[in-house]
Formats: C-alpha cells, structure tokens, sequence
C-alpha cells in the first residue's frame, strides 16, 4: 500500500452525543468492550471525542456516525457525519 491511499483512509466510530452547550460542537461519547489482559473479565472502555457540528443538528442523547479529520482546533479532531437514531426528546 503506498503513502497516498494510506492517508485517504478515514477512522469512523459510532457513539452517543452527551454534551451539545458549545456552538457547532459537540461532545461525543464511544464505549468499546474489551476484555481484561489478566483476569479475562470484559470492561467498558469510554471516550470522548469533540465533534464538528455545522449546523447544531445533533442534540443530547442522539447516536451519531464521525468520521476523522484534520485539527479545526486544540481538541476537535472529529466531524458529524450522520445522525443514526434519534435520542429521547423530555
């Protein structure tokens, strides 16, 4: 594989949006199993990821699709691409 296709390929990830207080971005929450190294057992695993969201779509609670990019600034190095299902409105 050469260097060009290799920088072409872009991480998506699946998670739930938990924070949407900042304007066009959002905070964005992956959980992963993965089984402990020792004693067997699987562990949730959580992380969170600032998302770019251009047109303040997504709200709290929303399963969303992102999709890596370049830095826009110090912390969002993701962007919204699709919102999968649509979170529980109170």
């Amino acid at each position: 594989m050469d260097k060009k296709n290799s920088r072409s390929i872009k991480i998506e990830k699946t998670g739930v949006v938990s924070s949407d207080k900042m304007n066009k971005t959002r905070v964005v929450v992956v959980e992963r199993l993965s089984r402990h190294p020792l004693y067997k057992k699987i562990i949730r695993k959580k992380n969170k990821f600032y998302v770019h969201d251009e047109g303040n779509i997504s709200k709290v609670g929303d399963m969303v699709k992102i999709q890596q990019i370049r830095p826009l600034s110090k912390m969002k190095r993701w962007k919204l691409i699709d919102i999968i299902k649509k979170g529980q409105v109170k």
